[in-house]
């Protein structure tokens, strides 16, 4: 017990820095909890309780980014918060099934558009505008695709999350004009409301290992607290490119691992 107590708060410390500068905290949270012998199901439930605790580090570190923002917050909230508990009903209904199969290409996407993001935001022009003033029709689809798209990242993290955190800031990245430190921290908040509801769903319908929520999500805060204050130094296009290659290796990763 205190061996894991010991991996699992300087685990959650990363887990919680990766997670609130590139969105990819399973990366370092999940593998730890399967390295100390839990299932892989109830492993993830288990990680997604102790990742509820970068959303608030990240939310207590990011007052100033979120602070100009609340409007687009309210946007994006209910609609991952939605996701959240169809992706949640869907991973205890279906635990695993052919979803895996489709996770690299989407992974691979995201990646994508966060480089394609890169000249964009060096030209001082958003990849896409939501102003309704202009071409309203096609600022209409515009606007349903990023409903879907949030949502069904909403639904991603419930159900799974590796990566969902890069998916989310691919489409932010893709469709505002905001900078990276700004979206990242609506990402953050977003994403750590819709793990929270899984985790309520979690909490009557699965079993999460709370012994080890404690340490792992201890860590997870202090990790979320400092990931925002090292995005207002790091410049936005190095971040961009250090998620887009994180995202590229996963793909990779998924790919072979649910092909060969």
């Amino acid at each position: 017990m205190i061996d894991m107590i010991a991996i699992l708060f300087p685990v959650g410390i990363l887990a919680g820095v990766v997670s609130t500068t590139a969105g990819m905290a399973s990366l370092v949270s999940y593998p730890a909890l399967l390295s100390v012998g839990i299932p892989p199901v109830f492993a993830n439930v288990t990680n997604t309780a102790a990742l509820v605790m970068t959303g608030f580090g990240s939310t207590v570190s990011s007052q100033k980014e979120l602070g100009d923002h609340k409007k687009d917050l309210i946007k994006v909230l209910p609609l991952t918060i939605l996701g959240s508990v169809i992706g949640s009903v869907l991973l205890l209904e279906q635990p695993s099934a052919s979803f895996t199969k489709v996770v690299p290409f989407f992974i691979l996407l995201a990646g994508i558009l966060m480089l394609t993001s890169i000249k964009k935001t060096a030209a001082g022009h958003p990849a896409a505008s939501l102003d309704s003033s202009v071409h309203s029709h096609r600022s209409l689809m515009i606007t349903m695709i990023v409903v879907a798209a949030v949502l069904f990242v909403g639904a991603y993290c419930g159900y799974f999350g590796a990566a969902g955190g890069v998916m989310m800031l691919a489409i932010l990245s893709a469709t505002t004009s905001m900078p990276y430190s700004s979206y990242n921290a609506l990402k953050n908040v977003s994403l750590g409301a819709s793990n929270l509801v899984a985790t309520l769903i979690f909490a009557f319908k699965s079993h999460i290992y709370w012994w080890l929520v404690i340490p792992l999500g201890l860590g997870l805060f202090v990790g979320g607290y400092i990931g925002p204050k090292i995005v207002r130094v790091i410049p936005e296009k190095v971040l961009k490119i250090v998620v887009s290659m994180l995202a590229f290796g996963l793909a990779i990763d998924l790919f072979v691992k649910a092909y060969f």
